[in-house]
């Protein structure tokens, strides 16, 4: 199922599937997407034959499919990103040897076609990542990389916003966790219908531009990896996102370096999920 959180002309959000035609209303039988994750497997079993009204896809406005109870973000995963971070961002030119792991806060986040806030007091280095997410489906510790898929609900987009300029003494923090810098969306595909999460293409796209375009497949770290090391030392729990990533293309690699600017349009897609879409506004004009 490819799952959303939706509302109709300004009212309450509601949980919902993407179907042919629209949008299947799944409110009747469960309150939100947040729920149905914690709910599992039997929850989710539950909804396959579900009914409810399908609403016309145009009559609708998504929003981020749930509000993760933590984000763990994942650096320099990608070859290719760790050479151009090494060139443009001062990292380090060696592989990393085991995941290089940060925090987003729940408040960055934001949903479809909801704009990224470019504050020029803050920044001037606004950049781009997209990165397959991954939403965990049950509480998750210290489990092996051989079962660690088994607690994937299901996986979704993020797009990794940083102001590149707010790096401070090496922590990416505030860097990466300023409001808006969590564009999440735009819905989950459920982890049954994905067979291989290492078999995506994905990209992204600045004003219809490419800018970035690669396969899961060249992650350093595959997903079962990255839970497998992160619940070693940290209770991963349903609803908790894990972005997993950016392959090559960011904007400080680019040659000039190229940075958002209010009035840009980014559009981050992976294949099976869909494109997320979030115009950049000038925070300073909506003060």
């Amino acid at each position: 199922m490819l799952l959303v959180t939706f509302s109709v002309d300004g009212s309450a959000s509601k949980p919902g599937a993407l179907v042919e035609g629209g949008v299947r209303d799944l409110s009747a039988h469960v309150p939100d997407l947040r729920s149905l994750v914690e709910g599992g497997a039997a929850a989710l079993a539950a909804l396959r034959d579900a009914d409810g009204a399908v609403l016309p896809r145009d009559a609708v406005r998504l929003h981020a499919p749930l509000r993760p109870g933590k984000i763990v973000g994942v650096g320099l995963n990608y070859v290719e990103h760790v050479d151009e971070s090494h060139r443009t961002l001062d990292t380090a030119k060696e592989l990393p040897t085991r995941p290089v792991l940060f925090g987003k806060p729940a408040t960055a986040v934001v949903g479809p076609e909801e704009p990224i806030l470019h504050d020029g007091n803050l920044t001037a280095q606004l950049d781009w990542e997209c990165e397959l997410a991954v939403v965990i489906g049950r509480t998750t510790r210290r489990v092996s990389r051989e079962d660690a898929l088994q607690y994937v609900f299901g996986y979704s987009i993020v797009n990794d916003i940083s102001a590149r300029d707010q790096r401070r003494s090496g922590q990416w923090f505030f860097s990466k966790g300023q409001d808006s810098y969590a564009p999440f969306g735009p819905a989950i595909r459920t982890a049954d219908e994905v067979p291989d999460p290492q078999a995506l293409d994905l990209g992204l796209r600045v004003n219809g531009e490419v800018k970035q375009k690669g396969n899961t497949a060249h992650m350093l770290f595959p997903v079962a990896e990255l839970i497998a090391d992160i619940s070693s030392g940290m209770t991963l729990e349903p609803g908790d996102v894990i972005a997993t990533g950016s392959p090559q293309g960011v904007g400080a690699a680019q040659n000039p370096p190229q940075f958002l600017r209010p009035g840009d349009v980014v559009e981050a897609r992976i294949e099976g999920i869909g494109t997320l879409r979030n115009p950049v506004v000038d925070v300073r004009g909506d003060a």
